[in-house]
């Protein structure tokens, strides 16, 4: 791992994560959610610094899948019903801490938000820039 960037909790190298590794690949590592209104989810981060999966490597994109793969077997004793993965990019988009993450949230039937996803943000009233 090279090139973390200082004070990103991210970045191994800086050893300021206070979530649970999880599992990792070659290019990345997964944590699981320390967030109490979405306990059972995780999260799989690029181990080198990128802001983005916009700057993601052919090398990082090829273990993606890898890793992708192993988070979603991670959640299989959880039985879910359905996934959302999300990327929140740029401060706009939600991301607060600036080294790319995908979100990965097991979904249930029955869930309170069963139905709910990415898409309800795509159908909000439409805002678009001036041309």
């Amino acid at each position: 791992m090279t090139g973390a960037v200082p004070d990103c909790r991210f970045c191994l190298e800086n050893r300021l994560l206070v979530d649970e590794l999880i599992l990792e690949t070659e290019h990345f590592y997964m944590l699981g959610s320390i967030d109490p209104m979405v306990p059972v989810a995780g999260m799989v981060i690029p181990k080198r610094h990128s802001t983005d999966p916009f700057d993601f490597t052919g090398d990082q994109w090829r273990d993606f899948g890898k890793a992708l793969s192993a988070a979603k077997a991670h959640f299989d004793d959880k039985a879910p019903d359905g996934f959302t993965l999300g990327w929140n990019i740029g401060g706009v988009a939600g991301q607060h801490v600036f080294h790319a993450h995908l979100h990965i949230i097991p979904r249930f039937k029955g869930e309170p938000n069963e139905g709910v996803g990415i898409r309800r943000v795509l159908r909000a009233p439409q805002w678009r820039p001036e041309d």
